[in-house]
């Protein structure tokens, strides 16, 4: 490998993991304001691995657990560029973010376009399809850690 090219595939990491750890302290962050946490609530107050959270800590306390959890990602990963062990966590939680927020194609409404049915993407589906590419980040940037810490 030419140092060009050595330089071009890591100009290309710092890009991923810079927009990812962008993406998720941004909506980290989103998770503390009231009008979102009433937004997550729409499809996560019924959800299996949420649900249990709102009884207990409230609306904006939820929230507030999704957005440590992903404020927390959004810095391991802003770091593993220099601590591998600190990139392989944040992926492995973004991985898990967006698995998670994946998994919400089959239990929320408005997935599918009404009238239409699959592969016809309502509003919920369309704001869920890009973490398909998001997660795809996350699994490249695990992989990569791994890789540099030889495991």
């Amino acid at each position: 490998m030419t140092p060009s090219q050595s330089l071009s595939r890591l100009d290309g990491r710092a890009a991923l993991r810079f927009g990812i750890a962008l993406i998720l302290l941004w909506f980290g962050y989103m998770k503390f304001l009231p009008y979102e946490a009433e937004g997550v609530r729409g499809i996560a107050e019924d959800y299996w691995l949420f649900g249990w959270l709102y009884p207990l800590v409230g609306v904006g306390g939820a929230s507030a657990v999704i957005g440590v959890l992903e404020i927390t990602a959004g810095i391991l990963i802003a770091i593993g560029g220099r601590f591998p062990w600190a990139g392989l966590l944040g992926a492995l939680m973004g991985v898990a973010t967006f698995v998670v927020t994946l998994s919400f194609f089959f239990t929320a409404p408005g997935v599918w376009q009404d009238g239409y049915g699959f592969p016809a993407l309502g509003s919920t589906g369309q704001f869920l399809a890009k973490d398909v590419g998001l997660l795809a980040i996350c699994v490249y940037l695990a992989l990569n850690a791994r890789d540099r810490l030889d495991l």
